[in-house]
């Protein structure tokens, strides 16, 4: 099978996964707090067992990260963490009490942690000018997920059956057919995924390749030096191996090229230091919209079944139906994002995210927290409201991933990725409990996230300058850590 075809059949596996667990998300979350009601638990459970996932998944992230740099493989990695996934939605199934229900949340968030090794993968394998497209289409296939799951859960709540000593409802099926999709994701990725070495060793290795074929050559033709090769990798490669060979001897250089790229992925963290990586200013304020953006969105996403239930009665058909609606709007936003990424600066459309995040903030302090009107006019605001929070998600989300991707340095990109998903999942465990809490105080809850909203507007005002494309600041990085 040539590269082409294997490199489309990875990245078609990329994308199954993310749609997997978007599915998974979409499948669970409109049942959970009925779930946890049958086994008797608090409302605060609710927020426990969402924030157990991405509790597990911040732990997880930056070692399997770690690990991927250091072997530059993620097909055993992502096969590892696959267990998981498998283990903790049977757990999930079996829901004997709450106790258990929140233990099998937490063995799964585990299974989140492979992202941050896919997203090395897929920094490493694409070109800085393809890198928000890329990330676009991969998010893009959990969103299509969050839009599936919903239609599987009309008739996921069908279910009424036993199986052995477990009985299968419409609470414990997600738990069940998760269980069954990760088991078939496993063989596809035996049999669909491979690792590929980092762009930059393979381009290295052409152009010793096509040196090599420049010298057999010239040696037979006219028994020239090494110039050809020189030429060849000029205009190719970068301004300080043009200026080395241009003033030293041709022999000695070109047999001196080959070695960087192996020391450099044999030893990724040489002379790496977190504070000189990640304490940069433009770096701090990608973290914080990646913080501040997903712990208001997990907020608000555990507000709205309680919301709907209280003022709507809405029960898990209802609210499937929304997340549904949801999952096209999201859907159709990374897609214009995809177009617009390759017009205008990440930076500019960072902007647009945040400017909507802000209007649909304002919104829902001023409409949401204490709602008034008959059911009609409630109901509008409340579809206003989700309407703007979700719009603004996909110009935050592509902008700030593909920024860092950019901004940090490339050999240690997954356990950068893990850094950056951990600060995220620390979000989405602190979200849900600031919400889970705070549901009879709706003005607190969201004074809040307006005003985390407003501080990271402002960061991103003053730093606005600092977030460019790093084409000047990758090459520091890299002398760095050669030094």
């Amino acid at each position: 099978m040539d590269y082409r075809r294997k490199r489309r059949l990875t990245f078609f596996t990329i994308g199954l996964i993310f749609l997997l667990s978007g599915i998974e998300y979409a499948v669970i979350l409109p049942t959970i707090w009925r779930y946890l009601q049958t086994l008797d638990a608090a409302p605060y459970f609710l927020g426990l067992s969402l924030s157990a996932f991405s509790f597990s998944g911040l732990l997880a992230g930056p070692l399997f990260g770690l690990w991927s740099d250091r072997t530059l493989g993620t097909k055993k990695i992502i096969l590892f963490a696959n267990v998981f996934e498998i283990v903790g939605n049977f757990l999930y199934f079996m829901g004997y009490s709450k106790w258990l229900l929140l233990g099998s949340r937490l063995v799964a968030g585990i299974g989140t942690g492979a992202g941050s090794s896919i997203f090395g993968f897929l920094t490493r394998n694409t070109a800085p000018e393809d890198r928000s497209t890329v990330f676009a289409a991969v998010m893009a296939c959990r969103q299509a997920g969050l839009l599936i799951g919903p239609a599987f859960n009309i008739f996921l709540r069908l279910c009424d059956f036993q199986v052995g000593p477990f009985t299968v409802n419409k609470y414990t099926s997600p738990g069940l057919f998760m269980c069954l999709l990760w088991i078939l994701l496993q063989f596809v990725v035996l049999f669909m995924y491979w690792d590929f070495p980092p762009q930059d060793d393979r381009r290295q290795r052409n152009r010793e390749v096509r040196e090599e074929e420049e010298e057999e050559e010239e040696d037979n033709e006219e028994g020239k030096p090494l110039v050809g090769p020189s030429e060849l990798t000029g205009s190719y490669g970068t301004v300080t191996s043009v200026q080395s060979r241009a003033s030293s001897v041709a022999n000695g250089e070109v047999t001196h090229v080959p070695p960087p790229p192996e020391d450099v992925s044999s030893s990724p963290f040489k002379n790496f230091s977190a504070s000189r990586e990640f304490l940069r200013e433009e770096v701090v304020v990608l973290l914080a919209a990646q913080f501040i953006t997903l712990f208001n969105q997990t907020a608000l996403e555990t507000m709205v079944t309680p919301l709907t239930q209280k003022f709507f009665n809405f029960g898990e058909l209802e609210n499937s139906i929304m997340y549904c609606i949801c999952g096209v709007e999201v859907i159709a936003g990374f897609v214009f994002v995809r177009w617009l990424s390759k017009r205008v600066a990440e930076r500019v459309v960072l902007a647009v995210g945040l400017i909507l995040c802000n209007i649909s903030c304002v919104w829902c302090l001023i409409f949401l927290a204490n709602p008034q009107g008959g059911f009609a006019w409630q109901l509008a605001e409340f579809i206003i409201g989700v309407f703007l929070q979700v719009l603004g998600l996909p110009f935050v989300a592509v902008a700030q991933v593909s920024l860092f991707s950019k901004i940090t340095s490339q050999k240690t990109q997954g356990f950068s990725q893990g850094i950056r998903r951990s600060v995220g999942g620390l979000a989405t465990i602190l979200g849900p409990l600031w919400a889970g809490g705070l549901t009879s105080d709706l003005y607190v809850m969201m004074g809040v996230m307006m005003g985390l909203l407003a501080l990271l507007t402002i960061m991103m005002v003053v730093s606005y300058e600092r977030l460019v494309e790093p084409v000047t600041v990758d090459s520091p990085t890299g002398a760095e850590s050669e030094d």
